[in-house]
């Protein structure tokens, strides 16, 4: 029995370590804009985090994606038909990289109407497009890339994302450093730079994934013709479990958007405030959603096995991790909670919004800790993927974001009373996740 639990949690620790560490590290991309244009000014911070909100719906689209081919290559990881990974992954590829194009192009065409949408303040509306102009290019490469080493996961070959995203920070953090300030002779481009930055980065990021796919990786090869004829049955399977993810992850992205559009209504202050928050909950949260990934990957091989005894047993375990992932990421938030405000040099309502904004992040990262465990780990390594979809549609644009509009606009409630009604979904969704959980409906085997 001790020789069975010491196996679980090397098993969990081996893929959690190496995803934890790539969400720090794309924290760390986020972090980086964040202090760097904080120094430029509140209006640069703010168009930034406002200009990069079409990557934001993209980045989960293209997630969404990803993890609806996982549930399959997963499964077929269970059962080892590499063939059958390899023209999901061309699916999978094809799909993210026409989206990706056209996400690029309404970028590139609309961006002021696009920048309408978000905030009302001219100044920062234009630093957010000139951001906006820059990063749009970046978005078939980074979807290429994301899609890749997302199916990678589903297999069991993590360290490689770790690698990938450690060398594209540290080429980000240069090109940022000296592009934003105008070091070593070059121009000051203050938030141009800093899409600059990230468009080098996302480059770097493709020509590393290239040369692994094509030298190193050996389990499964991507080929161009899967990618220019995709197999239809697949496809079919493909598009059944995957476009309930993609409607999943599509709704949440796009409600946080609109909690983001909602806040930049409510003043540069609130922006601000709220673009520095996010930052602290994906950092709270890189342990948590490595657990929910590992989930996947755990709960979706053993299924392909035929082993759905152990599957539930590795859910039960899951859970109380994902728990204790929860309650460590609310300390955190508010151990550093008044050295953020003092680094970043907020005064005055900035200063009172991000205090106030940390202390609701404190209790949301516990039931987003969870409700990830549940629906992107149990729940979508099973084949149960609508739920999520149906989950978050009633959860975020029925009562968060619907009761937060009417807050802010209609009533007129204090900034910070809005943005704990916004705030409010995972909590709402936490109760509905357990009752699933234990009607067992997400023990299925999804392949042919």
């Amino acid at each position: 029995m001790k020789a069975q639990k010491e196996n679980f949690y090397q098993k969990v620790f081996a893929l959690v370590i190496p995803m934890a560490l790539q969400n720090l590290i794309n924290v760390g991309v986020s972090a980086t804009d964040v202090l760097m244009l904080g120094k430029v000014g509140e209006k640069a911070l703010s168009g930034c985090s406002l200009g990069g909100q079409v990557f934001w719906i993209l980045s989960l689209f293209l997630f969404g994606a990803a993890s609806g081919g996982s549930v399959l290559v997963a499964q077929y990881w269970g059962k080892k038909e590499t063939e059958a990974i390899e023209k999901v992954m061309a699916i999978s590829i094809l799909f993210t990289e026409i989206v990706a194009i056209l996400f690029m192009l309404a970028s590139l065409i609309f961006p002021e109407q696009i920048m309408s949408v978000y905030t009302r303040d001219p100044e920062v509306a234009r630093q957010g497009i000139r951001y906006m102009r820059v990063l749009a290019f970046t978005y078939p490469i980074a979807a290429y890339t994301m899609t890749y080493l997302n199916l990678l996961k589903s297999i069991e070959k993590v360290v490689i994302s770790t690698v990938v995203y450690a060398s594209s920070l540290l080429l980000n953090i240069v090109v940022n450093a000296i592009l934003i300030f105008g070091l070593f002779g070059a121009p000051k481009l203050g938030v141009v730079g800093a899409a600059i930055g990230t468009l080098s980065a996302r480059c770097m990021e493709m020509l590393v994934v290239l040369f692994y796919s094509k030298f190193r990786c050996k389990e499964v090869k991507v080929h161009l013709s899967m990618i220019l004829k995709p197999d239809k049955i697949l496809t079919k399977d493909f598009f059944y479990y995957a476009y309930p993810v993609i409607l999943n992850e599509v709704l949440w992205g796009v409600g946080y958007s609109a909690n983001t559009a909602i806040m930049g209504r409510l003043g540069s202050s609130a922006t601000a405030a709220n673009s520095v928050a996010q930052v602290i909950r994906q950092l709270s949260m890189v342990v948590g959603f490595g657990v929910s990934n590992a989930t996947a990957i755990m709960i979706g091989k053993a299924i392909g096995e035929k082993k759905k005894d152990l599957a539930e047993s590795y859910a039960k375990k899951l859970v109380r991790l994902s728990l204790a992932c929860g309650i460590a990421g609310s300390i955190l938030i508010l151990a550093i909670r008044p050295l953020i405000v003092t680094i970043l040099g907020f005064t005055g309502q900035t200063a009172k919004y991000l205090m106030n904004f940390l202390l609701v992040m404190s209790y949301y990262v516990l039931g987003q800790a969870l409700n990830s465990t549940f629906v992107v780990g149990i729940f979508r390594s099973g084949g149960d993927t609508r739920f999520g979809m149906i989950l978050d549609m009633t959860s975020m644009w029925c009562c968060s974001i619907l009761l937060g509009a009417l807050a802010a606009f209609v009533f007129k409630l204090p900034v910070t009373v809005v943005y704990i009604i916004l705030l409010s979904d995972e909590i709402i969704k936490l109760p509905f996740c357990f009752m699933r959980y234990r009607q067992k409906k997400w023990l299925k085997d999804v392949t042919r």
